[in-house]
C-alpha cells in the first residue's frame, strides 16, 4: 500500500508542465549511456516485444493510470449515432456521387453504395464488439495490441494517424475551397500565394488553419459539449437531406435509369472503391467508448445504428439524383446544386451548399475528437512520449494530445495543396478495416496456453488460406483477369478456409455483444476490404510501404525501447 502514496502526490502536480521526465521516462533514455546500452539490445529486446500482446486489463486499467485523471463518462447511445452521422456524412455524398454516376457507374452508383455501405457495416460489426468488450480510447490500437501484438498495432497506429492528420487537413483545405467558390468563383480566392515555394505548396492557406485551429479548440473545450454542437448541426444537415431527396423524387424519371449498368459490372465497382471513402471516419467515433456511460448498449447502438441508417441516407441520395438527372447529363463539379439551379430553384443551391461546409466542420470536430483520443492511447502504451498521455483535470479531455494532432495538421493544411494530400490518402483505413477483422478472429478462435497446439495450427493455415485467396481475388480484378476460372479457384479457397474454421473450436464468447455468424462475416470483410484495397493503385501501396518503413526505423530507435523498459518495469527495478 505504501506504494500508492507517489501515485496519488503525482496527481496532484499541474497540468501545465514539459520536463524531459514526463516526455522520456524510462530507463532506457535516462542518460546517453543508457540509450546506447539499450540500442546495442535492439535485437533480443525486438524478438521480445515482436509478438507481445497487451491484455483487456492493461488496456482498460493501466494504461488509463498514465493519463494521471479520467476521461469524463458523458456520452450516450444517442450522442454515439450523431457523432457517427456527423463523422461520416460530409461533402463527399454531394461531389462524389455525380461524379462517379456520370464517369463509372450511371444509375447503379445505388449498387456501388449499398456494396461500400455493406463493406463498411462489416467493419463496424469486428470493430463494435471490440469498443463494448474494451471501451478504451485507443479504439484499433488497442484492439490490435490485445490480439495480433504490438509491433502490428505500432504500424497500424502510425499509419491511421497518418491518414487522420493528413484528412483534417485535407478537410480544412476543402472548407476554405468551399467558402471561396460560394463568394466568388474561385477556390483558391482566399489564399496567398508565395512565388519562392514549389508548386503544390505555394498557395498558403490561412483560413484552413483557423478552421482547424477553432474546431480542434471546440474539441480540447469538453466531450459533452462539442457532441451537442454536432447533434445540432447534423440535425439540421439531416434536414437538407431529407428535403434533397423529397425533391428529388417528386422530380424523378424512370425513364432516366435506362440503361442501368451503361459501363458494366466493372464499373459498379470502381465507383464502389471510390465511394466507400463517404462510409469513412466510424472509426473516430470507436475511439470515444472510454467516454460512453454504458459502453455494451451504447456503442452497439450507436455504431451499427448510425452506419445503417447513413447507408440507407446514401442510397437514397444516389437514386435520387440518377431519376431526376440522366447520368450523362450530371455536372460532375455539383451534381444536386447544378439541378436545382435547372429548376429555378437558385436559393436551393445554397442550401446544397451550406449542407457540404457544415459536413466538412462536423467531419473535424468528431475527428478532433478521434484523432485525439486515439493519440492519448499510443502515448499511454509509451510508444510516443506519455506527456501526450495527460488528461486534464477540468475539461477531461486529453489537451495535450489535441494540440499536437492539431498543430501538425495545420501545418500540414497551411502548404499543402488537394490534390498533393489526396495522393497520400488511401491505403490505411481499409488496411486497419481488414486487420481488425483479422484480430476478431484471433480473439475467437485463439486464447494462449488454452487454445491446444493443433488446433492453433489448424486456425492459422485456415486464415491463411482466406487472407491469400482474397488477395488473389483483388489481385484477379485488378489484372483486368475475367476468366471465370480463377475467380472459381479463389473463391473456392476463400470458402474452404472460412469453413475449416467454422469447425474449429471458439475459445471466447462475447460477454457482452457479438458479431452474428462468426468466422463468415469477418472473413467477409476481409475480402472485401482487399479487393477494395487492391482497386487503390501502385502509387497508394507504394505510400504505404514508404511511411511504414520510416515508422519502423522510429520504433526501432524510441519506441521499441520505451515499450519494453514498460514492460518490464518489475525486473529493472528489482
Amino acid at each position: 500500500m505504501a506504494k500508492e502514496k507517489p501515485i496519488s502526490s503525482t496527481t496532484k502536480r499541474s497540468y501545465w508542465r514539459w520536463s524531459k521526465t514526463d516526455f522520456f521516462p524510462e530507463t532506457s533514455f535516462q542518460t546517453l549511456s543508457s540509450y546506447k546500452t539499450a540500442l546495442s539490445q535492439t535485437c533480443p529486446r525486438l524478438s521480445d516485444r515482436l509478438l507481445a500482446r497487451s491484455s483487456s486489463t492493461d488496456e482498460l486499467v493501466t494504461l488509463q493510470k498514465v493519463s494521471e485523471n479520467p476521461m469524463q463518462k458523458c456520452l450516450t447511445w444517442w450522442d454515439l449515432i450523431w457523432l457517427g452521422f456527423g463523422s461520416v456524412v460530409g461533402s463527399g455524398i454531394f461531389v462524389i456521387t455525380g461524379q462517379e454516376a456520370h464517369n463509372n457507374a450511371g444509375p447503379a452508383i445505388v449498387l456501388s453504395y449499398a456494396i461500400s455501405g455493406l463493406s463498411a457495416l462489416l467493419s463496424v460489426f469486428c470493430y463494435t464488439e471490440f469498443a463494448a468488450e474494451i471501451p478504451v480510447a485507443g479504439g484499433s490500437f488497442s484492439y490490435l495490441r490485445v490480439e495480433l501484438g504490438d509491433f502490428v498495432a505500432f504500424i497500424a497506429a502510425g499509419n491511421i494517424l497518418l491518414e487522420a492528420l493528413v484528412g483534417a487537413a485535407g478537410l480544412g483545405r476543402s472548407w476554405s475551397s468551399y467558402f471561396a467558390s460560394m463568394i466568388k468563383n474561385d477556390s483558391d480566392f482566399l489564399r496567398i500565394k508565395v512565388d519562392s515555394l514549389p508548386v503544390g505548396f505555394n498557395l498558403l492557406d490561412p483560413l484552413a488553419v483557423v478552421v482547424l485551429l477553432v474546431a480542434n479548440g471546440i474539441a480540447m473545450s469538453g466531450t459533452k459539449r462539442t457532441s451537442w454542437l454536432n447533434w445540432i448541426a447534423s440535425l439540421v444537415s439531416g434536414a437538407v437531406i431529407v428535403f434533397v431527396i423529397v425533391f428529388g423524387f417528386i422530380h424523378a424519371k424512370t425513364s432516366n435509369l435506362e440503361p442501368f449498368f451503361p459501363y458494366g459490372v466493372e464499373g459498379v465497382f470502381r465507383a464502389a472503391a471510390v465511394v466507400y471513402w463517404s462510409y469513412t471516419g466510424f472509426d473516430m467515433v470507436a475511439n470515444m467508448a472510454e467516454e460512453t456511460k454504458k459502453p455494451s448498449r451504447d456503442i452497439p447502438i450507436g455504431l451499427v445504428g448510425s452506419m445503417s441508417g447513413i447507408t440507407v441516407v446514401y442510397c437514397l441520395m444516389a437514386l435520387a439524383l440518377t431519376m431526376m438527372v440522366k447520368y450523362t447529363e450530371i455536372d460532375v463539379n455539383a451534381a444536386y446544386s447544378v439541378f436545382f439551379e435547372q429548376i429555378g430553384m437558385n436559393w436551393a443551391k445554397y442550401l446544397v451548399s451550406i449542407c457540404a461546409l457544415k459536413g466538412m466542420t462536423t467531419s473535424l470536430l468528431v475527428g478532433s475528437l478521434g484523432q485525439a483520443r486515439y493519440t492519448t492511447q499510443i502515448a499511454r502504451a509509451h510508444m510516443i512520449p506519455p506527456f501526450f498521455a495527460l488528461i486534464h483535470p477540468k475539461t477531461g479531455t486529453p489537451v495535450y494530445a489535441t494540440l499536437l494532432v492539431t498543430l501538425i495538421s495545420a501545418i500540414v493544411a497551411l502548404f499543402s495543396s488537394l490534390d498533393v494530400l489526396s495522393s497520400v490518402l488511401s491505403f490505411s483505413t481499409l488496411f486497419i478495416f481488414m486487420l481488425i477483422a483479422v484480430a476478431l478472429l484471433v480473439r475467437r478462435y485463439y486464447m494462449k496456453d488454452v487454445t491446444p497446439k493443433n488446433d492453433l495450427v489448424k486456425f492459422l493455415i485456415c486464415l491463411f488460406i482466406t487472407i491469400g485467396s482474397s488477395i488473389g481475388v483483388s489481385a484477379l480484378w485488378n489484372s483486368n483477369e475475367r476468366g471465370w476460372l480463377g475467380y472459381t479457384t479463389a473463391g473456392l479457397l476463400w470458402f474452404f478456409g472460412t469453413l475449416g474454421m467454422a469447425f474449429l473450436s471458439k475459445q471466447r464468447v462475447p460477454k457482452v455483444w457479438g458479431v452474428p455468424l462468426v468466422p463468415w462475416l469477418p472473413s467477409l470483410s476481409i475480402v472485401m476490404n482487399l479487393f477494395l484495397i487492391g482497386s487503390l493503385g501502385l502509387t497508394a501501396i507504394l505510400r504505404f510501404i514508404i511511411c511504414s518503413a520510416v515508422m519502423i526505423v522510429y520504433y526501432l530507435l524510441v519506441g521499441l525501447h520505451a515499450t519494453y523498459d514498460v514492460a518490464h518495469q518489475n525486473e529493472l527495478s528489482a
